[in-house]
């Protein structure tokens, strides 16, 4: 980034209500450019810190920068009004006036900045050509379907080009198909104008697919923060384990540097690279880092086990495998059809073992 200063700073955000911490000590950097995704359950504080972000919400503690400039100081009492902070929010009910045109609506927020009228309509016909909109210019907001109000929303929010782009799960009221073209849309449209995004969701799958950076929230506290990448394959937690992506939760014990010894004295292998601590009581498996095999051959880093049960997903199987430890989810291609009941050997490379 050559020094520049990131285009969101925030540092030991707190925010409550009444005696209830929504959110405590929360602090991240947001790059120019760089879409950052706030992924948690819902009550998690990620909407509150996002709200907090954009002036809707009055923070307790911490200091809010943007694009360097303070917005929220609790130590020297400073809150920039929410008109004022240069940030724009796409909201999950898109807030879109039935009453208006699409190119009233778009136009709104520059008509309220009392701007040209020429300048008006160049804004709004560029915001609308970005979202594949200016055909229905002149249609009723009433007679768009929800992927089309969507659209609009984002037109509306990029028309004032803001510093700063916020979003809060946008997509959570489309259907499966349209959320995922949708989101596919909402990612090229962020890298091609260069616009710095916060992206709020409860949608793993969302976050991992268009974030740069993912910060997991959990009981208002920043749980972890990484690359989609990491985050799925080194979780430093349970909880993010068991709320990113599916994995198995395997307890036991570490028996020595290179095994973690599961129920049934099931000896699983540990990664060389990552020496145990010596304390970890759960050992962490990606569903889809599992292979199963129909032959009987016993070879390291392998168990013996049993087809419970199958259950078609579509774009995988889900296998639920009777094994010494229990009970074991694994996700594998339709191309691989095990019959319930069948006997599989189950292998695994240790690398895809996380201790916790």
């Amino acid at each position: 980034m050559s020094g520049e200063a990131p285009r969101i700073e925030v540092e030991g955000l707190g925010v409550r209500y009444a005696e209830v911490a929504a959110v405590e000590g929360v602090g991240f950097a947001v790059a120019r450019g760089e879409l950052v995704t706030l992924l948690g359950p819902s009550g998690c504080g990620k909407t509150t810190t996002l709200r907090a972000i954009a002036g809707l919400e009055q923070p307790s503690a911490g200091n809010i920068r943007l694009a360097g400039r303070t917005v929220y100081s609790a130590a020297e009492r400073r809150n920039v009004p929410a008109e004022r902070r240069g940030v724009s929010m796409v909201f999950q009910s898109y807030a879109i006036w039935p009453h208006m045109t699409v190119f009233e609506n778009v136009a709104y927020g520059l008509r309220v900045r009392r701007l040209a009228k020429a300048e008006i309509e160049r804004s709004v016909g560029r915001a609308l050509d970005l979202v594949q909109m200016q055909a229905l210019a002149g249609r009723p907001a009433s007679r768009l379907s929800g992927g089309q109000q969507q659209r609009v929303a984002v037109a509306r929010a990029i028309a004032f080009e803001p510093e700063v782009l916020l979003f809060d799960e946008p997509l959570s009221n489309l259907d499966a198909r349209l959320r995922a073209a949708m989101r596919l849309e909402l990612r090229e449209l962020q890298r091609r104008l260069g616009i710095t995004a916060l992206y709020v969701t409860h949608d793993q799958e969302e976050a991992l697919a268009i974030s740069d950076r993912v910060i997991v929230m959990n009981a208002g506290r920043i749980e972890q923060e990484g690359t989609p990448e990491e985050i799925y394959a080194r979780p430093c937690s349970r909880f993010v384990a068991d709320f990113v992506g599916a994995a198995n939760l395997i307890p036991g014990r570490v028996r020595d540097i290179g095994h973690f010894e599961a129920a049934g004295g099931l000896l699983l292998p540990l990664p060389s690279s990552r020496p145990p601590r010596g304390d970890e009581t759960t050992l962490a498996l990606r569903t889809a880092y599992i292979t199963l095999l129909a032959d009987a051959t016993q070879a390291p880093d392998t168990a013996r086990g049993v087809i419970h049960r199958r259950m078609f997903h579509g774009d995988f199987i889900q296998y639920v495998v009777d094994w010494p430890a229990g009970q074991l989810i694994v996700r594998r291609p339709p191309t691989e059809l095990f019959a319930e009941g069948a006997a599989v050997t189950i292998a695994f490379a240790p690398e895809h073992c996380v201790l916790l």
